[in-house]
């Protein structure tokens, strides 16, 4: 995807597809996909690009080890 906005988006369509088909466990996992994504976005509304998993879960645990950024 080429932004966030298409990555919701897509996520969106994707749950109406799993709720037919009954996938409820995929269902939650895009719900909760789709609740990283927003807060991303509400976080850094300057940046559109798609976040990949690692970032999102940065922005939500800075303080995890594997956010670290340290400096030499």
């Amino acid at each position: 995807m080429n932004n966030i906005d298409e990555h919701i988006q897509k996520d969106k369509t994707d749950i109406e597809a799993a709720r037919a088909a009954g996938d409820m466990g995929k269902v939650r996992h895009l719900e909760e996909e789709i609740k990283g994504l927003e807060e991303y976005k509400a976080h850094h509304p300057e940046d559109s690009h798609d976040p990949s998993p690692l970032e999102i879960y940065c922005d939500m645990n800075p303080e995890a080890p594997e956010c670290r950024v340290y400096d030499d």
